[in-house]
C-alpha cells in the first residue's frame, strides 16, 4: 500500500473510534436532559396548594355577635386536587367549614364538614349563602359593613393561604345551625 491510500483508511478509523468513544457521552447529554425535565415535572406537580389555589369574590355577612357566614370562590389552578381542611381570622374565636343540608322535615340546617372543602384539579369550589361556607364562631366584635377581615386556609398538604374579605350587610342565609343551643346568635 501507499501513503496515498493508507490515509483515508486511517481517517476513516480514527472516525469510527471517535464516533463510538461519543455515543456514551451523547446518551449521557440526553439522559441528563431528560432527567432536568423529570425535575421541573415533578417540581410543577408538588406546586403546595397555597401556590395554586386562588380567592376571588370573598365577602363576610355582617354581625354583632355571635356567628356570620364568609363566602368565597376558590379557584385550583393545579393538576391535583387541593383540600381545605380549616381557616382561622382574627374577627372570631372559632371558624367551621360548614355545608347546609336539608333535615329530616324538609328544614334548611348548617353543620359542620368532616374532611374539609376539595377544590377539584383546574376546578372551583363556590364557598355561597345557602350551601357550602366558613362559619365564624364567637366573634370578637361587631363586623360592620365597609370593613374587611383577614382569613387564613389551611390546606391539607399544610399549605396556608391568606386572604382579605369585606364585610357587607346580607338578608339572606339564615339557616338553622345543628349545635344552635351551643352557639348564640344567627348566621
Amino acid at each position: 500500500m501507499t501513503a496515498a491510500t493508507m490515509a483515508p483508511r486511517s481517517t476513516t478509523v480514527r472516525r469510527r473510534r471517535m464516533s463510538a468513544a461519543l455515543v456514551p457521552f451523547g446518551l449521557l447529554a440526553m439522559l441528563a436532559g431528560c432527567a432536568v425535565q423529570d425535575a421541573t415535572d415533578a417540581a410543577t406537580s408538588a406546586s403546595s396548594s397555597a401556590e395554586v389555589v386562588t380567592v376571588s369574590d370573598a365577602w363576610v355577612k355582617a354581625g354583632d355577635a355571635g356567628m356570620t357566614g364568609l363566602f368565597v370562590v376558590l379557584g385550583n389552578g393545579g393538576d391535583a386536587e387541593a383540600t381545605v381542611v380549616s381557616a382561622t381570622t382574627d374577627a372570631a374565636s372559632a371558624t367551621e367549614l360548614h355545608e347546609t343540608v336539608a333535615d329530616a322535615s324538609g328544614t334548611m340546617t348548617m353543620r359542620e364538614v368532616s374532611g374539609g372543602f376539595t377544590i377539584a384539579a383546574n376546578g372551583q369550589r363556590v364557598l355561597e349563602p345557602g350551601g357550602d361556607h366558613l362559619m365564624l364562631m364567637g366573634l370578637t366584635g361587631p363586623l360592620s359593613p365597609g370593613e374587611e377581615i383577614s382569613v387564613e386556609l389551611r390546606f391539607s398538604d399544610g399549605s396556608m393561604l391568606e386572604f382579605s374579605a369585606p364585610v357587607k350587610d346580607f338578608a339572606g342565609a339564615n339557616e338553622n345551625y345543628e349545635g344552635e343551643a351551643e352557639h348564640s346568635g344567627g348566621h
